[in-house]
């Protein structure tokens, strides 16, 4: 009991960040319920879902009060990304072997997807802490390349039950020249299309059980940390958002890539 209610209290930070950052709900969401709420990775992604999305949503309706997102790059990013999400959770999850053998190590699907996380989580980082010269708006309208990030996204998304804020902001901000501000509300809006697509997808997996006392109760917690975060981002300098995104991913990434090293037998 007394774990459930550090994580009800972690909670908060989980929105927190969501509002502040545009990513990194999963992130944490994820650890939290395996560590907190002693859930199976597998089954924390499925709450992480709910979570986040739910939370992102109600980030989104802010930024499209706040004129921040872009309604054309958020098609075009987010319908491929909600197919590949979808096909993803229903088809491609399932088929994954319970168990891996590398030589003389062996390691279970769990461990597999959270190492696949954490290797992402830090690939993504680097750009971000680099940095590159802030842009005042899209420097090209490229479609082509919005949709084929949105389906990579959309299907490492449903792999890992992140709803891709932390591969979402350094594509539309590096690859696109998408302002970091603009690029965190349109993941908002995109993290939380993902995500609930993602968490309704996964409705129609046979003999799932969800606990609706947790799941609302986090929920509930994690959106009022967004809109403490939501207000704390208005504050932040761009420049110091997007280094402060990028070393929080690195950080993040890092350990859980030692903690699921150290598990591996």
């Amino acid at each position: 009991m007394t774990l459930e209610i550090i994580g009800y209290f972690l909670a908060l930070f989980v929105g927190l960040v969501i509002g502040t950052l545009g990513g990194g709900g999963s992130i944490l969401a994820v650890p939290i319920l395996v560590v907190f709420f002693r859930m199976e990775p597998q089954n924390a992604t499925v709450y992480s879902l709910f979570i986040v999305g739910v939370t992102s949503l109600f980030g989104a309706i802010q930024h499209f009060k706040s004129k921040l997102i872009n309604p054309l790059n958020t098609l075009l990013f987010g319908i491929p990304a909600v197919i590949s999400i979808s096909i993803t959770r229903l088809l491609i999850v399932p088929t994954i072997p319970e168990k891996f053998q590398l030589g003389s190590l062996s390691f279970e699907k769990n461990t597999f997807i959270m190492l696949l996380f954490a290797i992402l989580m830090v690939l993504a980082s680097i750009p971000m802490i680099r940095g590159q010269k802030e842009h005042p708006g899209t420097k090209k309208n490229r479609p082509a390349i919005l949709v084929i990030f949105g389906a990579i996204i959309g299907f490492i998304s449903g792999l890992v039950g992140a709803g891709g804020g932390f591969m979402i902001i350094p594509s539309l901000s590096i690859f696109m020249k998408v302002p970091i501000k603009n690029a965190i509300a349109t993941s908002i809006v995109i993290i939380a299309i993902n995500s609930l697509s993602g968490f309704t997808a996964e409705l129609f997996t046979p003999n799932l059980k969800l606990n609706w006392v947790i799941l609302l109760g986090f929920t509930l917690i994690a959106t009022a940390g967004l809109i403490i975060g939501l207000k704390l981002n208005h504050r932040i300098q761009s420049a110091r958002l997007k280094k402060g995104f990028g070393i929080f991913v690195l950080l993040v990434g890092i350990t859980i890539l030692v903690m699921e090293i150290l598990s591996i037998r």
